[in-house]
């Protein structure tokens, strides 16, 4: 007999925040942290998500009044958690004049996004509006937009046009300086629709930047099995995390109205960008190395990268050779201890992070998570031998097929592109040449250290070409 769906069982609170890319991360995350506030200090600040493309998030949730179950996967077991901060989900590929009117109403002081870096429709290069994206291009003349930018565009036209304050924007993606770079995305967005609106967003808007941290695999049939197991009651969208979190946030919203969100444990800082820069390049910087090393290496979860003791080796060398020198710790903050926090989290074996699931939209996170350590590196006269490798070795991925032929599926929205580079007569050159992922004046620095990177992986393997970096 099937079991019963899970259901809510706490009252619903009025919607304070919208968030933009109901995702399993922010479920795992900023969901919880809000619930948390809101038990502390109370306040009306229930979550309404938005998906922004696909229907499933909706269809999986509002059965279950926008309720589901957070499973934590520590080393020594795990505990559950019935998550019920989302009140509600919208499609805005359904019904984009609902979202807006969703993010106009004047009970909602937030909206928040992870939409992933290929969301901000911006060039990871430079962080300004890309505006031959087809979305823009869209959102530049339709009133019923399609983009996540376009989306808070609009929502912002309408509560200047009647006379309400703007929402605090509030972005949770792995973007260094994030609020700054969505902040400079709608303004030049606002500045081609309205010139006027462009003004009144930079005088009154507050886009706060953040730094989020927590390990978050993708959930597959047999957790929602598993979860089922332990509770007697199914739940078509649980969320699978580790033990650890953190959420450091800028504290400069429009009117100062938040969440009590220092009660539920978020740093309230002045500042982000030193932890930005720390998480960004000591976390995802090596993740994304892992999942292109170690996928070559044929490792599918990053517990198995670190169980292969070079892959072990390896990583550890680029945090304290390669990583740590070109970092400025934050305020009270030893980097040795949090590369050691960070290999015992990789270590967990209760969470398995695919290698191909971090590999995902590289062309997007490279900028951010790798290619600023070797401008630092660069520019101080230091070889960074490890990272060149994970640079070739993303440059292999995208062509395709890895080092035995084998085909693999790249998921980038650069994919087309990428593959034609990566399998030309000269694919290191034609991958450097890509001015979305490699400054110029960058990609002439990287070109001979990473064409000998990308030999060594063809001749030696994947293992063996970081063993010889090390």
């Amino acid at each position: 007999m099937p079991a019963d769906r899970l259901t809510r069982s706490a009252a619903a609170v009025p919607v304070g925040i919208v968030h933009l890319g109901l995702g399993a991360f922010f479920r795992a995350h900023g969901a919880v942290y809000i619930e948390e506030a809101m038990s502390a200090s109370g306040g009306d600040w229930g979550i309404l998500g938005v998906s922004l493309q696909s229907s499933t998030m909706r269809d999986q949730l509002s059965p279950q009044g926008g309720t589901y179950m957070a499973l934590e996967l520590g080393p020594q077991g795990e505990t559950l958690r019935h998550v019920q901060s989302v009140q509600g989900v919208l499609v805005a590929r359904e019904d984009a004049s609902a979202v807006l009117e969703a993010m106009a109403d004047p009970g909602v002081k937030i909206v928040s996004l992870t939409v992933t870096e290929k969301g901000y429709c911006h060039e990871p290069s430079t962080g300004r509006l890309n505006t031959a994206h087809p979305d823009i291009v869209h959102d530049l003349d339709a009133p019923l937009p399609v983009s996540a930018p376009g989306f808070l565009v609009r929502a912002l036209a309408l509560r200047q046009q009647r006379g309400l304050p703007p929402f605090t924007v509030l972005t949770c993606d792995n973007l260094p300086n994030n609020g700054h770079v969505v902040r400079g995305v709608v303004l030049d967005l606002a500045r081609a629709i309205d010139p006027a609106l462009a003004a009144w967003i930079e005088a009154e808007g507050k886009f706060p930047s953040t730094m989020v941290d927590r390990i978050v695999p993708a959930t597959k049939p047999e957790d929602i099995a598993r979860v089922e197991a332990l509770t007697g009651a199914h739940d078509a969208a649980p969320v699978m995390h580790e033990p650890f979190r953190q959420w450091v946030v800028e504290d400069d919203f429009v009117g100062g109205l938040r969440p009590d969100l220092g009660a539920a444990g978020v740093q309230l800082v002045r500042d982000v960008t030193e932890f930005e820069h720390m998480k960004l390049r000591m976390l995802n910087g090596t993740h994304s190395s892992l999942a292109y090393l170690g996928y070559l290496s044929g490792h599918e979860t990053i517990a198995d990268c670190m169980a292969d003791p070079v892959l072990d080796q390896f990583v550890q060398h680029l945090w304290a050779k390669e990583i740590i020198p070109a970092l400025t710790p934050p305020e009270g903050v030893s980097l040795p201890d949090y590369a050691a926090a960070l290999r015992a989290r990789y270590a967990n074996p209760g969470i398995r992070h695919r290698t191909w699931q971090i590999a995902m939209d590289g062309s997007q996170k490279l900028p951010q998570r790798i290619l600023g350590t070797l401008e630092t590196n660069l520019a101080a006269g230091r070889p960074c031998p490890g990272l060149m490798l994970a640079v070739a070795a993303w440059m292999i991925y995208v062509r395709g097929t890895d080092l035995a032929g084998q085909p693999i599926e790249v998921k980038d929205p650069l994919a087309p592109r990428l593959r034609a580079a990566a399998t030309s007569d000269d694919p290191v050159g034609a991958l450097l040449a890509l001015r979305e992922v490699f400054p110029k004046d960058l990609a002439a620095r990287l070109a001979e250290p990473v064409r000998a990177a990308y030999a060594d992986l063809l001749e030696m393997g994947a293992k063996a070409a970081m063993a010889a970096r090390v």
